[in-house]
């Protein structure tokens, strides 16, 4: 068996998440309650309300604290990956888990990233729209032409943001250009466009404020080496020697991101078993569909955790 983490990303939110956790592991109390990112996570996370924790500056510390918690958990159980990936945020969690950040230290960084990528898109309207069953380049095109119609207005921009597995495409930008690309994307044949529920245009170019803003707090953080590979969202693989965790983390928020192509170079470097670590199972059904040989299993609930154990036995 060769196994692999992967972490959810924002989106899969839901509130109650870690209550049982903390209840049961003490490693998952002592993250929650050392956090400190200027709110009460721990309340934030077990009593919502729902509309709190689905904004970005929540949601992000919100879901990195419960996956760090949940890493904890299953290292002192014994159960260590040998690659690791993440979901957009999920990546910064793959990254504690690969020993690249502290656990503080990515909660805050996080924190940093939902405020920057909140404060770059403030007082403009937009969507994300999952595209079921549209191949690459039909999705690229009604994209180019939809913002081709709002071009020389002040909100213009709709692109092709996540790869994620075969037939499920994400779009996001402005309202209106997302709307009129949603028109060309049902004539063209799409089955359906499904609204996400995240409260940005995430992986777009309108992310460039998030990105120069996280540039500048990099230069002042450490990056530790890491114990395992890490598979980039931008790059859909493990990165060189010449590209830079900074850089990379840098463009992963105004830049499209390929987990399709990231669960094939999984799969490809002998990953056969994966864990995915957050709320729901949405990345689950993303590798099924993209390499169904591949076994997966949840850590969502605290019951997963010997559940998990068995089945790794």
């Amino acid at each position: 068996m060769k196994l692999a983490f992967l972490y959810a990303g924002q989106g899969s939110q839901t509130v109650g998440m870690g209550k049982d956790f903390y209840d049961k592991y003490p490693e998952f109390r002592e993250v929650m309650d050392h956090t400190d990112v200027g709110f009460d996570v721990k309340d934030c996370c077990f009593n919502g309300p729902v509309e709190r924790l689905s904004t970005t500056k929540y949601t992000q510390p919100c879901m990195v604290a419960f996956a760090v918690g949940v890493t904890k958990v299953l290292e002192q159980k014994g159960i260590r990956p040998e690659m690791a990936a993440g979901l957009s945020l999920g990546e910064y969690s793959a990254l504690y888990a690969a020993g690249v950040f502290e656990e503080q230290q990515v909660i805050s960084l996080v924190a940093f990233r939902g405020q920057a990528m909140a404060e770059a898109v403030v007082d403009r309207e937009c969507k994300m729209m999952a595209v079921i069953n549209m191949e690459r380049k039909a999705v690229q095109e009604c994209c180019a032409k939809a913002q081709e119609e709002f071009a020389g207005q002040p909100f213009h921009v709709v692109e092709p943001t996540n790869y994620n597995c075969p037939g499920q495409i994400v779009i996001s930008g402005d309202k209106e250009p997302v709307e009129r690309a949603v028109e060309l994307l049902m004539e063209a044949g799409a089955r359906r466009c499904l609204p996400l529920n995240v409260s940005g245009p995430f992986h777009t170019s309108l992310m460039k404020p998030a990105g120069d803003r996280l540039k500048e707090r990099f230069a002042e953080e450490s990056f530790g080496d890491m114990r395992f590979p890490v598979v980039f969202n931008t790059l859909g693989r493990a990165k060189k020697e010449t590209e830079t965790i900074p850089e990379l983390l840098e463009k992963q928020v105004q830049s499209s991101i390929y987990i399709e192509d990231s669960i094939r170079y999984m799969a490809e470097q002998g990953i056969d078993t994966i864990v995915e670590i957050g709320p729901g199972t949405a990345l689950s059904k993303f590798v099924k569909k993209t390499c169904p040989d591949i076994v997966c299993y949840s850590v969502e609930k605290a019951e997963d955790v010997d559940a998990l154990l068995e089945k790794l036995k």
